[in-house]
């Protein structure tokens, strides 16, 4: 029945509430409210059909409460949006992907904010007796399946580099995002660090959006990036897509970058296991890459040590050889570069060799061991 608020008794008595009584009860103000019932969030009981005023039931306290604390957390309203409603362990589950994602973008600025501190305050970016050097090596196959290899890597004294192209382009995407690093490695001043690696992103970027403009042929295409950039005892890292970067330390492997793909936010919002992931008809799919595909890369900046190992791969590898497999490799004993990026190309071939495949390792050494 249509609310009439002309004159008499009031229109809702308890255990209605107004507007401005449900504001104060729940610690939120009337426009967060209205905004909320805009967005779908939090609709109120009963609409005034002549003035527009809104009413609300004391049963909705909790409802909006729980909207107001994953506002105060940090929580998009997109993302509330979706969740809201949902049973508590699916709610708990998306405030724990994005307590990872918070954590990880706060260490990244962390990690930004002390290296130019110390950059700064010292005018370099290692402490004197710090310098580090690499032992690398890269290559591509293109696998099993594929009619042609998409996939690029690079090694050299300072960056390492690896690139899956994606769509009609790809090959030639993948040879253009490394050939726009590659001056990287006679880059002198290590305090130009950050710069020369967003700069090199950038070109990347407008060449990939050029080559769409002149052809056809890359107008849907694009590629993934996961480099890294040495000065001193410090890496920069740059990624984008769902190639990967791997650090091997005290025996311990760690997956450094996290996947731009639809598998790994289904992951971070508790909708996937890992092990599903393995074959999940979606897994391929990128949220961000370099070209056509919107997305800024994650840059962070890590500490070296001597006896490190870094891999570098492009999906090839990681979607088909298990980590414990390419942790096994990458610890063999008195194995080099060039034997790890080899051993681990015939791994992924041995599992079906279904996509083309990039490897590129470093061993972190220190300079004069290196020499």
């Amino acid at each position: 029945m249509p609310l009439n608020s002309r004159g008499g008794d009031p229109p809702y008595p308890p255990p209605f509430l107004t507007i401005g009584e449900f504001a104060r009860a729940s610690r939120l103000s009337p426009k967060a409210l209205r905004l909320y019932d805009e967005l779908g969030l939090l609709r109120p009981v009963r609409v005034d059909e002549y003035s527009g005023y809104r009413y609300y039931s004391p049963d909705q306290l909790d409802q909006a409460r729980l909207v107001a604390w994953l506002r105060r957390a940090g929580l998009p309203l997109a993302t509330i949006a979706e969740i809201n409603g949902r049973p508590p362990a699916e709610v708990a589950a998306a405030v724990t992907a994005f307590l990872r994602v918070a954590e990880a973008e706060f260490s990244e600025r962390k990690g930004l904010a002390l290296f130019l501190l110390d950059y700064l305050s010292e005018g370099q970016t290692a402490m004197p007796g710090t310098q580090l050097a690499i032992r690398y090596a890269a290559a591509s196959d293109i696998g099993r399946e594929r009619d042609r290899n998409q996939d690029a890597a690079y090694a050299g004294t300072r960056l390492l580099a690896v690139a899956d192209g994606w769509g009609p382009g790809g090959d030639a995407a993948s040879e253009a995002v490394i050939d726009a690093l590659r001056p990287l490695e006679s880059a002198e001043s290590a305090g130009d660090l950050l710069n020369a690696l967003s700069d090199a992103i950038t070109a990347a970027t407008s060449s990939l959006r050029a080559a769409a403009e002149s052809d056809p042929e890359f107008a849907d295409s694009g590629s993934t990036l996961t480099a890294m950039l040495w000065s001193g005892s410090r890496l920069a890292l740059v990624h984008i897509g769902d190639s990967r970067a791997y650090l091997l330390r005290d025996g311990g492997l760690f997956q450094i970058t996290h996947d731009h793909s639809v598998v790994q936010s289904l992951i971070d919002a508790g909708r996937l296991t890992p092990e599903e992931a393995w074959s999940h008809p979606q897994r391929a799919m990128l949220l961000k890459s370099l070209g056509t595909t919107a997305g800024t890369p994650d840059l962070s900046l890590h500490d070296a040590q001597a006896g490190d190992r870094y891999l570098l791969c492009s999906d090839g590898l990681s979607a088909v050889v298990p980590a414990a497999d390419i942790r096994e490799t990458l610890a063999a004993q008195e194995s080099v570069p060039a034997d790890a990026v080899q051993r681990l190309i015939e791994l992924a071939n041995a599992a079906g060799g279904p996509d083309n495949i990039a490897c590129a390792v470093a061993d972190v050494t220190a300079a004069a061991a290196a020499a």
